[in-house]
């Protein structure tokens, strides 16, 4: 693993798991979206990680358009680095999915790195009154999905964003098999260092939120990557804050946001993605650590820079 002399704060502004009737809080509206995003870069986060929603009825959307009234204003208001999911939903196609990052050429975009069962079913059991009508449906379907990034997909993406774009990734690994598959694409020259691992913890689907698994990724990764790499972590739901910390612990850059958990605190919802950019950052620096500033952040992963995007 690189060794960084900072800690990069991620910030997944709004995601496309949870759902209108889980919290009141979570930003739906283009207007909702770039404030959240505004205020998190503001508090300390270096890179905005973006999905669109509909406005209408907050059900994930990739239509660009939607994309386009809170890139703008966001780029204006900030200097954080930009990333684009081409994850989407587990509902969309890979032409939906990848419409907004071929279209923006964003400086970085997220990259899933295997197909896998992802499912957020279990929750639907704990809601009693949905807000909006295609919510229940949605939540519940995900015990009968399959998320689909194949071979092939991420060969079309990396040579497609990445290539033809410029675009660096922020590489998603939910399971240790999916490290295995970077390894794949690096050996095959489609990816160069330094390249940025989002390891992925918590998620029914992928490995569990233990902190021995937590090591177990990291080993695995510098056994294949070496020095190559900036190595981040993300814990789902209630495991947010005290795995991030365990991860930093270790050398970890993290991420936070109401993509990932919508709680502050055991039972206390998260009003706002930057409450959470600013209670990991409070942790990390009594811990000591130093919060990486954007123009830090795109020195480390060595992105093309802002004024090469198409927003």
């Amino acid at each position: 693993m690189a060794k960084a002399s900072k800690v990069i704060v991620t910030c997944a502004v709004t995601g496309a798991i949870h759902t209108p009737s889980m919290t009141p809080h979570l930003p739906l509206t283009p207007a909702q979206i770039a404030e959240h995003a505004i205020d998190a870069a503001q508090a300390g986060a270096a890179i905005l990680h973006l999905h669109a929603r509909d406005p209408l009825d907050g059900r994930p959307s990739a239509d660009p358009d939607v994309f386009a009234q809170f890139l703008a204003p966001i780029k204006a208001a900030t200097d954080a680095v930009i990333n684009i999911t081409s994850g989407g939903s587990t509902k969309m196609t890979l032409a939906e999915r990848l419409a907004p990052p071929l279209r923006f050429k964003p400086e970085m975009a997220s990259l899933n790195m295997g197909s896998m069962n992802f499912s957020i079913h279990p929750v639907a059991s704990k809601i009693r009154d949905w807000k909006y009508p295609w919510e229940q449906a949605y939540v519940e379907g995900t015990e009968d999905i399959i998320f689909r990034n194949t071979f092939r997909d991420i060969r079309l993406i990396l040579k497609e964003l990445g290539e033809g774009c410029g675009t660096k990734f922020e590489f998603e690994c939910y399971d240790v098999g999916h490290l295995y598959n970077l390894a794949h694409f690096v050996d095959a020259g489609l990816v160069k260092p330094p390249f940025f691992i989002q390891t992925i913890f918590g998620i029914l689907g992928g490995i569990g939120p233990d902190p021995q698994n937590v090591t177990f990724m990291r080993e695995t990764a510098n056994r294949l990557f070496g020095s190559d790499y900036h190595w981040s972590v993300l814990g789902a739901g209630r495991h947010q804050m005290s795995l991030l910390t365990h991860a930093a612990i270790q050398g970890a850059n993290v991420r936070v946001g109401l993509e990932d958990s919508i709680y502050l605190g055991r039972g206390k919802l998260a009003e706002t993605n930057a409450q959470q950019v600013r209670k990991i950052r409070h942790l990390l620096e009594e811990l000591g650590y130093e919060i990486a500033t954007p123009a830090e952040a795109r020195a480390m992963l060595a992105l093309k820079g802002a004024d090469q995007v198409a927003f």
